[in-house]
């Protein structure tokens, strides 16, 4: 496995996302987004990607840790971790004081960001978000 600090492609984003079992996004929405990324590492195997992370933001007082994906086939063997360790490394460095990482977690994931200092923002602040339909 080898890791990489770059920005997927929109096919490979696309193709983990789902097969991952996130929710599909659009070949536009990806074109025009993961170029703006802040951070991005990617997962390789065999010239394969085969895992994925990204943080996007302003880049000065809000980072958002987003696309935490690792191929079905290559789950179990800590690769989670090492996209987290690798985005953590990123925030540590290019955070500035004060500035707020956030994210959402699906369960069970949320115990792996607990690993890296993130914490349940509930009850005094709740999540919410909004969707733009198919």
């Amino acid at each position: 496995m080898e890791i990489q600090h770059r920005i997927p492609s929109i096919d490979e984003y696309l193709h983990l996302r789902k097969i991952a079992g996130l929710s599909e996004m659009s070949q536009e929405g990806a074109a025009k987004g993961l170029p703006l990324s802040l951070f991005a590492v990617v997962l390789e195997e065999q010239g394969e990607a085969i895992g994925m992370g990204r943080v996007v933001g302003d880049g000065g007082l809000f980072f958002h840790v987003t696309d935490i994906a690792v191929h079905p086939d290559h789950q179990g063997k800590g690769y989670g971790k090492a996209i987290m360790g690798e985005i953590r490394d990123y925030l540590q460095q290019h955070m500035p004081p004060r500035a707020m990482a956030t994210l959402f977690a699906d369960v069970p994931a949320d115990r792996l960001y607990a690993q890296f200092g993130f914490e349940y923002a509930a009850p005094a602040s709740l999540g919410m978000w909004l969707r733009q339909s198919s």
